[in-house]
């Protein structure tokens, strides 16, 4: 073995495993860039549940909170009655939208060329109104 040649084989290894784990924190980042968009519409749809089988959601703030719950990434939503200036009684349905949801990146790929958070896009949902809450073997989410 030539005196040259023997820390070749560690120096080849230090380079793939350098681009091996930048492929595998990338693949990791992306999963959970998919994971954060699958619980946004989960989210999205368990908060206008919430809003229309609880009669004291005029107040969207509850309703964030319980969406929080579930994704603690979401600050601001736009809970629309349908039709507008209805109360409780009288709404037929409600539609909720997640504005303003940003994705921040983890991985040391995006660290490096300074990534900025990318804006997702808005998850939406409309629900007609139900009155699942009377129902004796239906869980309690109003509480």
């Amino acid at each position: 073995m030539n005196i040259r040649q023997s820390g070749a084989t560690a120096v080849e290894f230090a380079l793939v495993l350098v681009i091996f784990l930048t492929f595998l924190l990338g693949i990791l980042d992306f999963s959970r860039m998919l994971f954060t968009w699958n619980a946004a519409n989960e989210a999205t749809r368990a908060g206008a549940r919430y809003a229309v089988v609880c009669d004291d959601t005029e107040n969207s703030a509850q309703v964030l909170s319980k969406m929080q719950a579930l994704l603690p990434q979401i600050q601001s939503i736009n809970l629309a009655w349908v039709p507008t200036n209805c109360n409780a009684a009288t709404c037929e349905g409600v539609t909720l939208t997640i504005t303003n949801l940003d994705y921040q990146w983890i991985s040391p790929i995006a660290g490096l060329a300074k990534l900025p958070a990318i804006r997702m896009p808005s998850f939406s949902t409309y629900l007609p109104r139900e009155v699942m809450r009377k129902d004796p073997n239906s869980p309690a989410i109003c509480s």
